[in-house]
């Protein structure tokens, strides 16, 4: 256990200290902000650090281990209905509780002066991300082409935007980056994993990846849609 906040102290460090390093630049040479907020910066960074450590570290304790596990145990139930409302529900629950995309439907909500409101902005988004996890669990289940589903998708996606109000097309796409998080991704990789490694025949490596790419088109002609519906 010790070993493993080792490591992934070292690997939350790497990745902060650019960003500490370049703003304390910044702060020395450029900006020059005042000390209470430049104080502020560091210790907040301090504090970031630690809960990332702390988030990583439970991702790899009890979250991937547990997500395999989900994976492998769902097609013993002999239901593919039970296998696709699971993986609508736990996308649907990530997406929730993703940091991303808290701060983008707060910020959609505090831009728009709630003329686009922040909590429907999630629930749509998360919807989106489970109607899309489910069918990509659907795929690995059957085993047909990512090909097909990337192409289908991506072309609703250019006809929805002949017809999405213009200030919806860029959350669109922006909630499309954001749900593919820290929390959504190794749950999703590992439910994926679990699946297809009690499939006879299947491979986890063609079937774990390319999920999360198709997953983070939901969120995108979800939003597409709410804009169209509130037009």
């Amino acid at each position: 256990m010790l070993q493993l906040f080792k490591g992934k102290f070292l690997e939350v460090v790497k990745a902060i200290a650019p960003l500490i390093i370049v703003v304390s630049a910044l702060q020395f040479i450029l900006v020059k902000a005042p000390a209470p907020l430049f104080l502020q910066f560091l210790i907040g960074s301090l504090m970031a650090l630690g809960g990332l450590v702390l988030f990583f570290s439970g991702i790899d304790i009890g979250i991937l281990p547990m997500g395999r596990f989900i994976g492998a145990e769902l097609p013993r139930k002999g239901s593919v209905l039970l296998i696709i409302a699971t993986a609508f529900l736990l996308g649907f629950a990530t997406t929730v509780a993703e940091p991303d995309v808290l701060v983008l439907s707060r910020q959609a909500d505090l831009i728009s002066q709630s003329a686009i409101p922040g909590t429907l902005v999630l629930y749509v988004m998360a919807i989106g991300v489970g109607f899309f996890v489910a069918a990509a669990m659907l795929r690995v289940i059957l085993g047909f082409s990512m090909v097909y589903l990337l192409t289908a998708a991506y072309s609703i996606i250019i006809i929805l935007s002949f017809f999405t109000p213009p200030e919806f097309i860029p959350l669109a796409y922006d909630s499309g980056s954001v749900t593919t998080g820290a929390l959504t991704t190794p749950v999703v990789i590992a439910l994926a994993v679990g699946l297809s490694s009690v499939l006879a025949g299947r491979s986890t490596v063609s079937d774990g990846f390319g999920l999360l790419g198709f997953a983070s088109i939901g969120p995108i002609i979800a939003i597409m849609f709410l804009g169209i519906l509130l037009r």
